[in-house]
């Protein structure tokens, strides 16, 4: 349904060219959840917000082709944007619903205004339908003229799936959706996620830096590191048997809930300056594997089984030395 080919995606500066997103390839099947993950500031945010172009003003895209349907959402005007693929089509509940929701309007008026944009249809009958979005998502309809500053956290993350849901689009975008949230209200929000998402066969982008919240309720995972999507394969294999360095390092700082006490390893190092990121492999400063090659020569991404795709020159032997076979 959505196909991102070879996408790169640069910030302006005073200082030069912030390398945000690199050659990143990627996509999303009809009523799948997929899942991208990642450090803060790896590009994971800047990745969707050129699929569906949002990006700032000192944001382009460089190269890259990003189909949906019949559409190149990399080439098309924001008039059509707006015609035929905002809130139809595709929908994004933004990171931080209290920022992303107007404080002086009801939360009503601001779900119905895309209702009325796009459905072309009178107040009254928009919001008629506020009323069953709310109960969609688990909110009593008779709290709709409330202000966002009246909801708990959980309500207006809520609130925003509601919004989100308001044209009935067949792709909804979420940019770290349990931000904030204590751990009851995420997982209230993840399940509501998980219910939504079978009933209405809705496809399902996932940006987090949290790998429970993958873990939960994603089908597929993107792994990016400094604008690169590192490794990508259905979530039990990423967990179970990841191939890249630094997917290994995110999964070892990972704390289980199944296996023998074991202790949490972190990555060292920090994650490279995106003006001027280090030469070969980006991950090589913090990499145990690292070899004269992966400072030289940046390694492309290959399909070592079919739908598991990794970027690293020492793939095989990486594998022998983990989990002793390749």
């Amino acid at each position: 349904m959505l196909s991102v080919e070879g996408l790169v995606t640069r910030y302006s500066t005073m200082m030069g060219d912030v390398k945000a997103v690199e050659d990143i390839t990627f996509h999303v099947k009809k009523g799948e959840m997929f899942g991208l993950a990642g450090e803060s500031g790896c590009g994971k945010t800047t990745a969707i917000l050129s699929i569906i172009n949002l990006l700032p003003s000192n944001g382009r895209i460089v190269s890259g082709k990003i189909s949906y349907h019949d559409h190149d959402l990399a080439n098309i005007s924001k008039a059509e944007l707006r015609r035929d693929i905002w809130w139809k089509k595709i929908s994004i509940v933004f990171q931080a619903a209290m920022n992303a929701l107007n404080p002086v309007l009801s939360v009503e008026d601001q779900i119905a205004e895309a209702i009325i944009l796009h459905e072309d249809l009178i107040k009254q009958a928009a919001l008629e339908k506020v009323k069953k979005l709310f109960e969609l998502v688990g909110i009593d309809p008779t709290r709709t003229g409330n202000y966002p500053h009246e909801f708990s956290g959980g309500m207006r993350q809520r609130a925003m799936i509601a919004m989100a849901l308001a044209c009935n689009p067949e792709l909804i975008i979420m940019d770290e959706p349990t931000t904030a949230l204590d751990v009851v209200v995420q997982g209230e929000v993840l399940d509501l996620v998980k219910k939504l998402q079978k009933e209405l066969n809705l496809s399902v982008i996932i940006i987090t830096h949290d790998l429970s919240v993958i873990a939960e309720i994603c089908d597929t995972t993107g792994i990016m590191y400094a604008g690169k999507l590192v490794e990508c394969a259905d979530t039990r294999t990423i967990f179970k048997k990841p191939r890249h360095p630094y997917t290994q390092g995110l999964i070892g700082a990972f704390p289980s809930l199944s296996s023998s006490w074991r202790r949490l390893e972190g990555i060292p190092g920090s994650p490279p300056d995106l003006l001027n990121p280090p030469p070969g492999c980006k991950f090589h400063p913090r990499c145990p594997y690292a070899q004269e090659r992966c400072r030289e020569e940046e390694p492309i991404s290959i399909e070592i089984e079919k739908d598991h795709t990794v970027a690293c020159h020492f793939i095989d032997e990486i594998g022998k030395a983990v989990y002793g076979s390749q």
